[in-house]
């Protein structure tokens, strides 16, 4: 059942992909892995599976592939991993729009890739629409996640209009039709990179772990290789 919303929205929520036990698990060694790291209360971190390779296996749990499996295939890869924290010490609120990016290992001028920018030491470029519409992005919450601390907001089959030029996303902005991905701990939000989607402030600022991780299948053009995979 959810497939078929994924397919028609753009994403879905599917809830208890992790047990409790596995959620308690992944957020101490979150918690430990960012300590060890002095990042204890960063709130985010890019380069998270490099940097806590015990999360690797979130990323490859049978229920996680299982998702991703049924929407990319099974040659699908993971290509980049995030972590999100909402905490009253970093407590921020993103705008509408598309993930348009995507982290590779160097740089080449090829057609159709572009603008380049660096992030956290790392090369990232936006990619041609079919690079986009080939990945998948799996969202694991670790805390409550509701709509007073900055719970994800989505516009249902915004992806389909494809990539938007980011300065007349508003245009494209119907708040009627907006749906808040209200989630707890051991759901997962699945989404296409291509849907507008926004989060506001915590009115009640608390942790909000959310590990981000983008799934991807194929090659890139020019002799361009994806960082991870």
């Amino acid at each position: 059942m959810w497939l078929a919303q994924f397919e028609s929205d753009g994403f879905a929520i599917l809830r208890d992909v992790l047990a409790p036990d596995e959620v308690t698990r992944a957020v101490s060694a979150l918690q430990s892995g960012l300590a060890n790291l002095g990042m204890a209360e960063k709130a985010g971190a890019r380069d998270v599976l490099e940097a806590i390779p015990e999360l690797g296996a979130l990323a490859r749990h049978k229920n996680v592939r299982a998702i991703v499996d049924r929407v990319l295939g099974a040659d699908a890869f993971v290509v980049r991993a995030t972590l999100f924290d909402k905490t009253a010490e970093a407590n921020w609120k993103v705008p509408w729009h598309q993930d348009l990016t995507i982290s590779v290992k160097q740089r080449r001028d090829v057609p159709g890739y572009g603008p380049w920018s660096v992030k956290s030491g790392m090369i990232h470029v936006q990619p041609p629409s079919e690079v986009l519409e080939r990945m998948l992005t799996v969202r694991l919450h670790l805390d409550p996640c509701g709509e007073e601390n900055g719970a994800l907001r989505v516009m249902p089959g915004s992806h389909r209009a494809g990539r938007l030029n980011q300065n007349n996303v508003a245009d494209h902005i119907c708040t009627n039709d907006t749906v808040v991905c209200s989630a707890e701990p051991g759901d997962a939000l699945v989404m296409r990179p291509l849907l507008l989607h926004a989060s506001s402030a915590s009115v009640n600022p608390a942790h909000r772990r959310v590990l981000h991780f983008d799934y991807a299948t194929g090659d890139l053009d020019g002799g361009l290789d994806w960082r991870m995979r």
